[in-house]
């Protein structure tokens, strides 16, 4: 069972938690916790041994807690995912593949696409894949037949495996905190499309990924993850796209596993990542 909690930082939290799991003979297996001492906020990972009865043991931690606190008890750590793509597959594929072997920390329950080039890859791993076609259609049009779709499906997350679309804030705002995209350059470097091209064109000598949630502000939502290669001056705009696919692969399956496990916490626009 884990145990999440974000409050307003005071003296005597983690005795406080540590005595109410105690009364209840919980035992605490491991506790991460961290204080941002400039905004006075508190953030606490525990993984307790004995399960219990998860709304009254939230709501008994709830009572000593300052007044606000979030406090999350997962007795069934294992998330559901619906994920969204467009053409390119490397990042689809990983997921699939976790998925298969039961690595993912979560199940996939269904791929939706505006192009319907990987319909064959999530039908050789049996997982429902739609097509929503965006051609013809306004955006709003498109978004409400997309959210539709994937809503026939009960998930915790939505995964952006190069979905090569922008967002509308209305799409966003029906999930809140749940969509995870994976963005093809460090940012904040190269926002926006073609980051390789423009990474090339810069002669820069380190390019990277970066996995983050999703907001209105295009790329700039809380940062879950990232990694960077060293290149060089041989490298033609190809060869770092090919490399920075590699990346974007390994980064965003970092990101999704951090997030399943409960262990990124978002104050603000940024993250405190237990891991």
């Amino acid at each position: 069972m884990i145990i999440v909690i974000q409050c307003k930082d005071k003296v005597g939290l983690v005795a406080a938690i540590a005595g109410v799991l105690a009364a209840g003979e919980v035992n605490i297996v491991s506790m991460r916790e961290h204080v941002d001492v400039a905004e006075e906020r508190f953030f606490a990972r525990l993984q307790v041994q004995k399960h219990v009865d998860a709304e009254a043991l939230q709501q008994r931690l709830a009572a000593v807690l300052p007044a606000g606190a979030q406090v999350h008890v997962n007795p069934l750590p294992e998330k559901k995912l619906a994920v969204l793509v467009t053409k390119e597959y490397h990042c689809l594929s990983d997921i699939l593949i976790r998925n298969h072997f039961k690595t993912l920390g979560a199940s996939v329950e269904c791929v939706a696409g505006n192009h319907a080039g990987l319909e064959d890859i999530c039908r050789r791993f049996e997982i429902p894949f739609h097509f929503v076609s965006h051609e013809g259609k306004t955006k709003e049009a498109f978004e409400e037949e997309l959210q539709a779709c994937i809503q026939q499906y009960s998930f915790d997350y939505i995964a952006l495996a190069k979905f090569m679309r922008v967002l509308s804030p209305q799409f966003i705002a029906a999930f809140p905190g749940q969509i995870i995209n994976i963005h093809h350059s460090f940012l904040p470097a190269f926002i926006g499309a073609n980051p390789y091209k423009k990474a090339f064109e810069r002669g820069v000598k380190l390019i990277g990924a970066t996995a983050h949630f999703v907001t209105n502000d295009l790329d700039e939502g809380p940062i879950i993850a990232q990694q960077i290669i060293p290149v060089s001056h041989s490298y033609t705009a190809a060869d770092m796209m090919r490399a920075g696919k590699e990346i974007e692969t390994a980064v965003f399956a970092k990101a999704l596993q951090l997030v399943f496990e409960d262990r990124v916490f978002v104050y603000k626009n940024k993250t405190v990542v237990f891991e």
